[in-house]
């Protein structure tokens, strides 16, 4: 057969490489049943599921015919590095870096660095929508993690709660 969408065949690929990753790894975990879960379940449920959407889009991408074989383009690296970066920063901000002594900055913060720096892989910045977009997705991370959930995350940075 052959290739007749370059984009969907790699998408394919991807998402069967990843979705065999999950499944493997939940292995390693009790996996039990439908009534009864165990830890490694639902990883092995998605994993099944990336693989089989994979194999659905490998399958499409040598059916149906494009007009132009869909080739892959260059690498957009200016956004990739924006978004590896927005993450990175997250997770320093959220638990901190002790090792050159960065205190936990705590969800809202983070939050806020997040989509800030992720906001630059576009195209054009916009302040005040960022400033909203960020309000936005504290209150309401705030509103599920903490209110909801109960779970005890640091809200503030440590200079300003104690």
């Amino acid at each position: 057969m052959k290739i007749k969408s370059q984009q969907d065949f790699y998408s394919g690929v991807m998402f069967i490489a990843v979705g065999v990753a999950f499944a493997w790894g939940a292995t390693t975990y009790n996996i039990g049943e439908g009534a009864r879960m165990g830890p490694g379940y639902f990883p092995m449920m998605l994993g099944i599921l990336l693989a089989g959407l994979g194999l659905f889009i490998l399958f499409e991408s040598m059916v149906v015919e494009t007009e132009d074989g869909e080739p892959i383009g260059k690498w957009a690296w200016k956004p990739l590095g924006f978004i590896i970066a927005a993450n990175l920063l997250f997770g320093v901000l959220l638990g901190g870096l002790p090792s050159i002594g960065l205190p936990a900055m705590g969800m809202i913060v983070a939050i806020y660095g997040l989509t800030f720096v992720s906001s630059l892989a576009g195209d054009k910045f916009l302040l005040k929508e960022n400033i909203v977009l960020a309000t936005v997705l504290a209150i309401g991370s705030y509103l599920a993690f903490i209110v909801l959930l109960k779970l005890q995350l640091q809200v503030w940075p440590t200079f300003i709660t104690g």
